[in-house]
């Protein structure tokens, strides 16, 4: 195994600042909100990396060395420290660049500072760059040469730096993602806590991405994502409920349910947006799930492919390292569905089969030839099936 693949083994987790507090980010909120994952038990299930999101420096420039300097209000006691009191907690600390002049935020971003960058991000003990794309050139190729130069300006550090290409996947990074020395590549725009797309007035405007579009996305591109690079279908919005930066309609329990079950059974990373110090139980129960997110855990690293469609149902299998199948039924339509799913259809040939439902953490049936199913709308139902 090589160090880029050992660093990203299986699907990163963690937690970003940006869907629920934008520019309102603070090492006060980069603390708390470390101090909740190891309080809720997170940081034992996976979540490690603590990532602040845009506008965490000062705005008006770099200093007189040409250093990115932390804002002084925000950050009074710099980057070093807050990631010291990370690392105590047994977790780690991730930070947010850009490949032009400017962040999205109009923030200093890191073009022509690479290396610079890079050094000094080492220095403070950083573990996770997001590195964005916004005011950067349109082309594949710009795209491609600006963050191999980033991509080699933090190997050069000599610190493990998990490297997040930010690039909203309208230049195909699933095809060179891995090449220019990422871990993780986004392959949508923002996803919103929408089911479906929602138009955003900001500058020129733009369609949020909603969960049933990134269904299809994820169906797309996943023959590339494996051990060492995955496929990224952007940060959680489980537990949102329309608040935050990210905010939109809002979504159903069972919306939410179907968001994280298609990002685990697509090798998603698994980055929480939502204020991890004020989970209700119905949100807890969705991202401590250790049967679910086994699924996106699973070291043999194979992304789900949605090998069949029926009425308004997607049916999705993801093969594991123990010989089993992850196999789902998601419900796309308005209206409830009942379905008969044959074991050849979805390419399950040995029988019988134990089927558990993962949300209900229960087994459910044996599963020969059939199994009589019930999906409610834009609900997925989620099986493990042994043989």
């Amino acid at each position: 195994m090589t160090a880029t693949t050992s660093l990203a083994a299986t699907p990163p987790m963690g937690w970003n600042s940006w869907n629920m507090f934008g520019s309102a980010v603070s090492e006060t909120v980069i603390s708390e909100m470390a101090e909740a994952i190891v309080a809720h038990g997170l940081r034992e299930l996976g979540y490690q990396y603590v990532v602040i999101d845009d506008c965490w420096t000062r705005r008006e420039g770099r200093d007189s060395n040409g250093d990115l300097v932390p804002d002084p209000e925000r950050f009074p006691s710099g980057i070093k420290a807050l990631a010291d009191y990370v690392h105590s907690l047994g977790l780690k600390l991730g930070i947010y660049s850009d490949a032009a002049e400017l962040t999205c935020a109009g923030y200093p971003g890191s073009y022509g500072f690479e290396e610079q960058d890079a050094q000094l991000w080492a220095a403070w003990g950083i573990d996770f760059l997001k590195y964005d794309y916004c005011h950067a050139p349109v082309d594949q190729a710009s795209a491609i040469e600006r963050y191999r130069r980033m991509g080699e300006a933090l190997r050069a550090t000599g610190r493990p730096i998990l490297f997040s290409l930010c690039e909203w996947g309208g230049r195909s990074p699933h095809l060179w993602g891995r090449s220019v020395g990422g871990h993780m590549w986004r392959v949508s725009g923002d996803v919103f806590d929408s089911w479906v797309n929602i138009w955003i007035p900001h500058g020129a405007g733009y369609y949020g991405v909603g969960i049933d579009t990134a269904l299809d996305i994820a169906a797309e591109v996943a023959d590339y994502g494996g051990p060492g690079g995955w496929n990224d279908l952007d940060m959680l919005v489980v537990g949102l409920r329309g608040k935050g930066q990210i905010a939109g309609h809002g979504m159903s329990f069972l919306e939410y349910q179907t968001h994280m079950s298609i990002w685990c059974l697509a090798c998603s990373p698994l980055m929480i947006g939502c204020d991890v110090r004020r989970m209700d139980r119905e949100t807890a129960a969705l991202l401590t799930n250790q049967e679910v997110l086994a699924i996106n855990q699973d070291a043999l690293g194979v992304p789900a492919r949605r090998v069949k469609q029926i009425g308004r149902c997607d049916l999705w299998r993801k093969p594991l390292a123990d010989g089993s199948q992850a196999v789902a039924v998601t419900n796309r339509g308005s209206t409830g569905q009942e379905l008969m799913l044959r074991a050849g259809e979805i390419g399950l040939l040995d029988t019988p089969k134990l089927a558990r439902d993962l949300w209900r953490q229960e087994d459910i049936a044996e599963f020969r030839e059939t199994l009589a199913l019930r999906v409610e709308p834009h609900q997925t139902i989620l099986l493990r099936i042994r043989a």
